[in-house]
């Protein structure tokens, strides 16, 4: 009975058999787990993505670091224009990095939903914190160029003033302002390349990972950008017989922007994708057909008043492309987990080859 029965004696006809389909469901079973080990690279908890994406809110952040580089270059290039003497292109140019400076602070205040935040980043200064740091410079580069906007615009309004302005007022206008501005300009010559290229570090120093993987290149990608943009203000803002400097700036930044994105692109390799992928590729490649074009019209841009007004237009809006085009791609790089898994997993494997054998 022992044998012939039921039970779990070796003899039971009805058992032998079923060990070969148990094992073939167990085989099936390990093949779908390895099935699943790549997959799972790309995956997250609950599907969510391994990293928050950024919460910077559109037309404010990336218009915020439009203007941003518009008012750091255009002070430098003030500062050049006053020491060669091209004092319509300076007046221009402290009018550009004055007004750029003010609305990007108003901007960067309404990204933060209340204005008492921007005022509560000036309670401690961290060199550690590229937000801290930034705050006190963007504080610095308004008061310094609307100083320098005033100093410079003193004696025109001394003059304009019916009877001139007699006595210590009128000398304090006419003197002491313009020196004091004269002094603010000169330190926005400091200030005004910080500002233009800060926000490349504020967004490299993140863990979003397209930001943070072009680092090296994000700096001259916004130095150019910014570059591009206040030649384009410059230009249609001054005559041309008087704007040479600010072409010639113009085509600097054109050329460097796009090297700069051409070697970022290349550089990341695969991080590099929602570079080229998507809303972020879409605005990419339109910011470098702008920037190119309108660097090259920038070199002709002299000889008539609509090549002018064709280079500063294509290369404003190369720029703001420019700075659209980078906040998606963070955007698409935080939200899919394979840009952030597999960069780790490459480089701990990288890691494990390079440990000798006999370690």
């Amino acid at each position: 009975m022992a044998l012939g029965g039921r039970g779990r004696g070796v003899g039971d006809g009805r058992r032998g058999p079923r060990l070969p389909r148990v094992v073939a469901r167990r085989g099936a079973a390990v093949r779908r787990e390895r099935a699943m080990v790549p997959e799972a690279e790309f995956r997250s908890y609950y599907g969510r993505p391994v990293l928050k994406p950024p919460v910077w809110h559109e037309p404010h952040m990336p218009t915020y670091l439009y203007l941003g580089g518009v008012s750091g270059v255009s002070s430098a290039m003030a500062v050049m224009a006053r020491l060669t003497g091209h004092d319509r292109l300076a007046r221009t140019a402290g009018v550009a990095a004055a007004a750029g400076a003010s609305l990007g602070a108003a901007l960067l205040s309404a990204e933060l939903g209340r204005p008492e935040r921007f005022l509560n980043m000036f309670r401690v200064f961290k060199l550690s914190s590229p937000m801290s740091v930034g705050s006190w410079l963007l504080a610095v580069q308004g008061g310094l160029s609307a100083a320098a906007l005033a100093g410079d615009l003193a004696g025109d309004l001394a003059g304009d003033l019916p009877g001139g302005l007699p006595g210590e007022l009128g000398g304090g206008l006419t003197g002491v302002l313009p020196v004091a501005g004269d002094a603010a300009l000169l330190a926005t010559g400091l200030t005004g390349p910080l500002t233009a290229t800060y926000t490349a570090v504020l967004v490299a120093d993140t863990a979003v990972p397209a930001w943070h993987e072009a680092y090296r290149e994000l700096p001259f990608l916004f130095a150019g950008s910014a570059m591009a943009a206040a030649g384009a203000v410059a230009m249609l803002g001054t005559p041309r017989a008087q704007a040479g400097p600010a072409r010639a700036v113009a085509a600097l930044g054109a050329a460097t922007e796009t090297v700069a994105g051409e070697v970022l692109e290349r550089r990341l390799g695969f991080v590099g994708e929602p570079y080229r992928k998507g809303r972020a590729g879409r605005l990419m490649r339109a910011a470098r057909v702008l920037t190119a074009g309108g660097g090259l019209l920038a070199v002709v841009a002299g000889r008539s008043r609509a090549l002018t007004a064709l280079a500063g237009i294509a290369l404003t809006a190369g720029s703001l492309c420019t700075r659209f085009g980078i906040l998606e791609a963070g955007r698409a790089s935080a939200a899919d987990p394979k840009y952030t898994v597999v960069p780790q997993r490459r480089r701990l494997d990288a890691r494990a080859d390079a440990v000798p054998k006999d370690a």
